[in-house]
């Protein structure tokens, strides 16, 4: 089976969002680690546990350069296609997955909204199937109502709730 580009992606303003996102979580990171180095003095810890907050701290370093190169990977690696029938979805940066999902199989579709996608007018959509669920991380708001309340009809489900 050949792979083509789906021809739906994730929107632009997902960059952003993700990246506050990240960021928040990386200040936080920094935060607890000044924290344990503080500790570390104050309560004269061992040598080897001196190395696991260094060996903590240089990880967290190296996290957060990722955290600010990862969205734009992930932006270009997302990508989902709807049709009567299917959900195709494709995504991964270094592993690429490419999820087929019957509209026969779906049993619920929700939306889901937190405080910096809400900034940003951004919505998740995530499909329930019987043995797995499949998540679509961001799109621009009215994007993701229209692809849900597409997604309800053609897998005849009766109640949508938001």
């Amino acid at each position: 089976m050949e792979h083509v580009a789906l021809e739906n992606k994730l929107s632009p303003a997902f960059l952003k969002a993700r990246l506050i996102s990240e960021s928040i979580a990386n200040i936080i990171g920094f935060i607890v680690l000044i924290g344990l180095f503080w500790m570390k003095g104050y309560f004269n810890w061992p040598e080897w546990a001196n190395w696991l907050v260094i060996g903590a701290f240089v990880i967290h370093c190296f996290g957060t350069v990722w955290s600010f190169i990862e969205p734009k990977f992930l932006y270009k690696s997302w990508g989902y296609q709807l049709d009567r029938e299917f959900l195709q979805i494709s995504h991964g940066i270094l592993k690429k997955e490419w999820v087929t999902v019957p509209m026969a199989k779906v049993q619920s579709v929700t939306t889901s909204q937190g405080p910096i996608m809400k900034a940003y007018q951004l919505r998740g959509i995530k499909v329930e199937t019987m043995g797995s669920s499949h998540s679509i991380p961001a799109l621009d708001e009215q994007v993701a109502l229209e692809l849900r309340e597409r997604l309800a009809e053609y897998a005849k489900l009766k109640d949508v709730e938001e």
